[in-house]
């Protein structure tokens, strides 16, 4: 008797990843979690994947997004290069050590133990509370005075948001936040600190991912995720502004809090 077939992922499904995955990234909500929770919730195939394969289409939605933010960003990113001085090449830095480390020696853990919806679902309400105290915070800083001391904070948060569920945008504004920056500073900082460690990630996943190769079914549904994960991230450069725009974090912090408890009451209807 020949074994099953191994679950397939549909072009359509990973199209629709690909187009979740753009806004996702963009917002302070989790696109890890996202993707992982919206097909589990909508029972599609993608969550009876190898691991590993999962793991391997992230990095292709990644690509995408870093892609297109590169070019979204592009006068922004042009601005910040011209205006690199000791300072901002020390807050860069220093803000990405952190995450590096512990990517670096704690990766397969925390994918294997902190990839299941009941601790993305927590990893979605400790962000939130984290985000809500911090925007509590007054403002009184611009992100001209960011120093070591907040480079080591937004690290931190980039670190924190390796679990799954925790979102590194989330993160990074409440660490920025929690340092007295203002909401569009804090913003700023978000994105400056965390476009370098999107990109180095996906090369180095994507090296990872090349030379180990792709199994042939799964190659047109990956270039599709990639291709749409850039569209929609393209498509989507003007949420920054709104996040900026709508100024408290508390409507996001709220949007996490409700997904998680949708998440956990499928879990008590499932059973042990």
């Amino acid at each position: 008797m020949s074994p099953a077939p191994e679950p397939a992922l549909p072009l359509g499904h990973a199209v629709a990843l690909g187009l979740l995955h753009g806004p996702a990234e963009l917002l302070p909500i989790s696109s890890s979690g996202h993707i992982t929770l919206v097909p589990w919730l909508l029972r599609w195939p993608y969550a009876e994947l190898d691991a590993e394969l999962r793991k391997a289409f992230e990095v292709a939605l990644h690509a995408g997004t870093a892609a297109a933010l590169l070019i979204g960003l592009r006068d922004e990113v042009g601005e910040a290069a011209r205006g690199l001085d000791r300072r901002r090449l020390e807050l860069i830095v220093l803000s990405f050590a952190p995450a590096g480390v512990l990517a670096f020696t704690l990766e397969r853990p925390i994918e294997r133990h902190l990839g299941t919806p009941a601790t993305i679902a927590a990893g979605l309400v400790l962000g939130s509370l984290a985000m809500a105290a911090a925007d509590m915070r007054p403002q009184e800083r611009t992100r001209e005075s960011a120093d070591w001391r907040d480079a080591l904070a937004l690290g931190a948060g980039q670190a924190a948001a390796l679990v799954p569920g925790i979102s590194r945008n989330g993160a990074t504004l409440a660490a920025a936040r929690l340092r007295r920056f203002t909401r569009e500073d804090a913003n700023a900082l978000s994105r400056h600190v965390a476009l370098p460690i999107i990109v180095a990630a996906t090369a180095l996943k994507g090296t990872r991912l090349i030379k180990r190769g792709l199994p042939p079914r799964t190659r047109a549904a990956f270039a599709a995720g990639t291709v749409a994960s850039f569209a929609s991230t393209l498509g989507s450069t003007w949420l920054i502004r709104q996040v900026e725009r709508d100024r408290s974090l508390a409507p996001y912090a709220a949007y996490r809090i409700g997904l998680a408890a949708v998440v956990a009451r499928r879990l008590r209807q499932s059973g042990p």
